[in-house]
């Protein structure tokens, strides 16, 4: 699961700081067991960290993150698997 091809919405590309961007892919690729099709990533800024929760529905999996924040981001990102192209997109 989760290919090669990655592809980002034109408002993850713009909203989203690479670096952050790169740290939910690393999330995705490195977890203890087989990541489900659909990742949900949300996105707070608390107390000048950025607060990341990572959650998935099979199996049940949810982690918090706090990384030094680069600016204030808020906003809930979806990454789908269709096995052949990964995209994230912003709906916040």
């Amino acid at each position: 699961m989760f290919p090669p091809k990655r592809y980002a919405t034109a408002a993850v590309s713009r909203e989203i700081p690479l670096a952050v961007q790169l740290f939910l892919w690393q999330c995705i690729d490195a977890p203890p067991f087989s990541p489900d099709y659909l990742q949900v990533f949300e996105l707070s800024t608390e107390g000048g960290k950025l607060r990341i929760v990572h959650t998935q529905e099979c199996p049940d999996y949810c982690k918090e993150y706090l990384l030094l924040s680069f600016v204030p981001i808020t906003a809930k990102l979806y990454v789908i698997d269709d096995e052949t192209v990964i995209t994230t997109e912003n709906v916040a």
